[in-house]
């Protein structure tokens, strides 16, 4: 069996048991209302501070998301499959939000930024919505924030000398005091995502 054969199985493995112990944590939050599509009570332990760098150079912090509800997700740029099909769905979910989708603030997070430089992640990401701000940094600024986030990644070499990204695959929902307060799974179902996301514009401050 090839190195990257053996990568893709213990990467699904990995996001499969990342997937058990979220969705634990979950169901522990929100015992009683699994079908209602509710957000959990925001939990203090995922989340926090961070200082990041936009597509266009720009410091980014948790500040410059104050006052929405923020949709994030952390990948890389030269991930095969889970990030451009989780951004495909994501823009398709603001397509869908209609006017409502600009309650939200949305953001790409790279594990991998080493290569995912500022105009590198500006020109990936927005070419599926400008709406969805692209966020690099040093690797300290970025493992800082992974493990503020309780992100998993890790670099996984291949057999020609190069290296992927193992890395977890939920989309993080924050509330406007970026606060965690869910996830919506990869390939989860379109109408279940989207009523989390309008719980999360329903729970948002009215100034929002």
């Amino acid at each position: 069996m090839s190195g990257l054969k053996l990568f893709r199985y213990g990467a699904w493995a990995a996001v499969a048991a990342l997937a058990v112990v979220s969705g634990w944590l979950v169901y522990q939050q929100t015992a009683g209302n699994q079908n209602s599509g509710a957000l959990i009570e925001p939990l203090a332990s995922i989340g926090g501070p961070f200082e990041l760098v936009s597509g266009s150079g720009e410091t980014v912090t948790e500040e410059t998301f104050a006052g929405k509800p923020t949709v994030m997700f952390f990948g890389f740029t030269f991930c095969p499959d889970v990030c451009p099909t989780t951004l495909s769905e994501l823009q398709g979910w603001m397509a869908e939000l209609g006017p409502d989708a600009g309650k939200l603030n949305y953001a790409f997070v790279t594990v991998d930024p080493e290569r995912d430089t500022p105009d590198v992640m500006r020109d990936y990401v927005w070419a599926f919505d400008k709406r969805i701000a692209p966020l690099t940094g040093s690797r300290e600024q970025v493992d800082a924030m992974l493990k503020a986030y309780r992100v998993y990644a890790k670099r996984v070499p291949l057999d020609d000398g190069d290296y992927t990204m193992d890395h977890s695959a939920a989309v993080y929902l924050m509330n406007a005091d970026n606060k965690f307060v869910g996830t919506i799974a990869y390939g989860e179902a379109e109408e279940t995502a989207l009523q989390k996301l309008r719980r999360l514009i329903e729970n948002a401050p009215a100034s929002s």
